[in-house]
């Protein structure tokens, strides 16, 4: 079966990560997978022809709305993924809430990553509750062994001192739903005084108006950098190096920076929000702050208490195994697509 598969495909970013792993599910299970970036569609119509161009047979999407939409008015039958903002943000504006109503109600199946969030997206659109599967993101990290922690740190103008730096990093394509400067100030004054300490924000300029106001407001602050993206083995051998990956979104549907960490056995501090807290257990698998104050007196805590910090990685680390099964999500997917075009026959 040939498959048109539409999501959000800036390179290195967290719905890139999962539509390549997603789409190496399905090619395993013999069928044809096209990716296809949402950013560069136009309309329905237009995927639409591209289908009848194709000869697609079904069609996935992540992100009900940015990706989903477009396959409205198609002939083929497809299934959705709900990508975070999609359920916590575009809800609130009635055109998009009616618009992603329209998807679901045409979608054989939606994927939602938490229990949490599939009964949130039934308070909005009831009629597809016995639609939505649960399905964590399944997580294989493979950091690059040969990584060189203190020449990619000269090179993005840092300082590294074995035994006296702790560098906390921070993922996320630069979009103000990602919140990068929460934490800056508070960084900047706990460097001042432990020059030791540095926060990095690594990750794509996704949106180039907001990227240029980071890079504005850390222009003259020391102890925090950003760095440009980098390949996801690279990025993984820096998780397995830093002190702890920290998360300040505002809106999260299941981070896999945050679950990559956790697999790599590196501690997790994250902003007390719902997709956050339906992943980490507070002083269990990682710590939830919900001030920048809070998150210094955790991360601090984390540093001169080496008997937490083991006891968050491990149960961590077990979590993940238990919950976010690699070949598991791959078992789930290949199933779904062969349920949706056994229904079409």
């Amino acid at each position: 079966m040939k498959i048109l598969f539409i999501a959000c495909l800036r390179a290195n970013t967290g719905n890139s990560t999962t539509a390549d792993r997603i789409k190496s599910h399905l090619e395993a299970a013999g069928h044809k997978c096209e990716l296809q970036d949402a950013a560069g569609l136009q309309s329905p119509l237009m995927v639409a022809k591209l289908i009848s161009q194709r000869k697609f047979d079904a069609g996935l999407a992540i992100h009900v709305y940015k990706a989903g939409r477009f396959l409205l008015g198609s002939r083929i039958p497809f299934g959705v993924i709900f990508g975070g903002t999609d359920i916590n943000e575009d809800v609130r504006n009635e055109e998009k809430f009616q618009l992603m109503g329209h998807v679901l109600n045409n979608a054989r199946f939606a994927v939602a990553f938490t229990c949490k969030m599939k009964e949130v997206a039934a308070k909005h659109w009831p009629q597809a509750i016995s639609k939505i599967h649960i399905q964590p993101q399944g997580i294989l990290t493979t950091p690059n062994v040969s990584f060189d922690l203190e020449a990619f740190l000269r090179n993005a103008g840092m300082t590294y001192i074995p035994g006296e730096s702790h560098i906390f990093l921070l993922i996320c394509g630069l979009r103000r739903v990602k919140d990068p400067l929460y934490l800056v100030e508070a960084f900047a004054e706990w460097h001042e005084r432990e020059p030791g300490i540095c926060l990095a924000i690594i990750g794509p300029m996704v949106d180039p108006l907001f990227t240029d106001e980071v890079k504005g407001q850390l222009h003259n602050v020391d102890g925090v950098h950003l760095i440009d993206e980098i390949p996801q083995a690279d990025l993984q051998a820096l998780i397995k190096r830093s002190f702890a990956v920290v998360n300040s979104s505002l809106s999260e549907g299941m981070s896999a920076a945050i679950l990559e960490a956790m697999d790599l056995e590196i501690p997790v501090l994250a902003r007390d929000i719902l997709g956050n807290a339906a992943i980490i257990c507070h002083e269990n698998t990682g710590l939830l702050f919900s001030t920048p104050k809070e998150f210094v007196k955790l991360a601090k805590r984390l540093m001169s208490e080496p008997d937490l910090k083991r006891k968050i990685t491990n149960n961590a680390k077990n979590y993940i195994r238990s919950h976010h099964s690699w070949e598991l999500e791959r078992e789930t997917y290949q199933n779904l697509v062969q349920i949706c075009l056994a229904e079409e026959l």
